[in-house]
């Protein structure tokens, strides 16, 4: 095996993006996150700020609407009115991720990657999640003005649009644990004990992986 990938999903404040950092430092292998979207920018010339718009969020409209799967990989021409959509921002992303995948060893976090690269051998999926005490405890250090049930909407409303971005694009539920190999508490292990957790089972199902 070449190279491979990890997709790492989840929930608000459960410590996703700090156990990403960290295990990106641990592999010695680089983690996407934001950094996506100037990458998609660059190669689509769209304005960075309208990837930053529909980041993991969609609109209003599609908030409300049934699961289609929007997602079918195609990319459409900049003479197309539909060029700046948000469908086409999201596969602007999705091919970023797939070429990404093809061509080194990285981490990726969030953006439905773990439903774009499901049928790839060389792909671990990750899912992070806690209880929401542990979660809004989390928040509550970082977001020190804000009032607990400040803290609690927020957890709620975040969870729930990346939940709906997940079920608009791929027609599949975010937290359906078939959609991943390991399921973590960041809670139970903490940051570390999930960074060292996700190391030891990558032998595991990546078993043509060099160690």
């Amino acid at each position: 095996m070449e190279n491979y990938v990890i997709t790492v999903a989840r929930e608000t404040g459960s410590g996703g993006h700090n156990i990403t950092r960290k295990l990106s430092a641990k592999l010695g292998i680089p983690y996407y996150d934001r950094d996506l979207l100037r990458m998609a920018s660059d190669i689509s010339g769209i304005h960075e700020g309208l990837f930053g718009l529909a980041d993991e969020r969609i609109g209003v409209r599609e908030l409300f609407s049934s699961a289609e799967k929007v997602y079918t990989g195609e990319v459409l021409p900049p003479d197309s009115d539909d060029y700046t959509s948000t469908k086409n921002l999201f596969n602007f992303q999705a091919k970023l991720i797939k070429d990404l995948a093809d061509k080194e060893s990285c981490i990726i976090l969030g953006r439905c990657a773990n439903y774009l690269l499901m049928n790839r051998t060389n792909v671990l999926k990750v899912f992070i999640h806690a209880p929401v005490e542990a979660r809004v405890a989390r928040v509550s250090e970082i977001n020190m003005a804000w009032k607990p049930r400040e803290v609690v909407k927020h957890i709620r409303e975040e969870d729930k649009r990346r939940a709906a971005y997940y079920r608009y694009y791929t027609g599949e539920e975010w937290r359906d644990a078939g959609a991943y190999d390991i399921s973590l508490d960041s809670s139970a292990l903490g940051e570390e004990g999930c960074v060292d957790a996700i190391c030891r089972f990558l032998p595991v199902f990546l078993p043509g992986l060099e160690k």
